[in-house]
């Protein structure tokens, strides 16, 4: 049976979030939009995930309807096809926003990419906070609670103490532990795969 959720009215990336929590539960979805950045940013990422998308275009929304090819052609799970690499992925945020250029924009979207960060895999077993980026772990940060829920699922968050000494920031800290440099470099250079927002 397949199941339905209508994610009109929503930005991204949340519907790409709810078409990937319900394609958990599911081997047949059907995802609901009324924009064509929303439906097609869902698409895409059904067909990333190995699934048959068709799309159906209706007046008052657009219907993505995401089938696992298991379902369809009963196959077996494809192995990966790249290896992992050799230990942990850390992930690192020099600043409070991502990208150059617009500041409102690049706020934007950090907040979406760490709102992201929870329902996307592989996780980071640590992301490590530096210079201007350490504004994002403290008191009245838009995005603490997705930092918060991080931590929750056993992400080590890492905040440079020099850097919330620096912005006078180090009483406000709300999430993650207050680090200093040697631990940050040996925890970079110890990194299976390390990367920069």
């Amino acid at each position: 049976m397949s199941k339905v959720i209508d994610c009109r009215g929503l930005s991204c990336p949340h519907p790409v979030i709810q078409t990937k929590q319900a394609l958990e539960e599911s081997d047949k979805v059907t995802t609901v939009v009324d924009n064509p950045v929303s439906r097609d940013n869902v698409a895409r990422f059904g067909e990333s995930q190995g699934c048959e998308v068709t799309i159906e275009a209706k007046e008052d929304a657009a219907y993505i309807h995401i089938v696992k090819k298991t379902a369809v052609e009963g196959e077996s799970d494809r192995a990966p096809t790249t290896t992992p690499a050799t230990g942990p992925l850390v992930l690192i945020i020099p600043h409070n926003q991502m990208g150059r250029g617009n500041e409102e924009l690049g706020g934007i979207l950090m907040r979406s990419f760490l709102h992201t960060l929870g329902e996307v895999s592989p996780l980071p077993q640590t992301v490590i906070f530096f210079n201007a980026g350490v504004k994002l772990t403290v008191e009245g940060s838009e995005v603490l609670g997705d930092l918060q829920t991080l931590e929750q699922q056993g992400i080590n968050i890492l905040v440079c103490g020099t850097c919330l000494d620096y912005f006078g920031l180090k009483e406000k800290i709300a999430v993650g532990q207050i680090s200093n440099m040697y631990t940050i470099a040996e925890t970079m250079l110890g990194a299976g795969r390390l990367v920069t927002v």
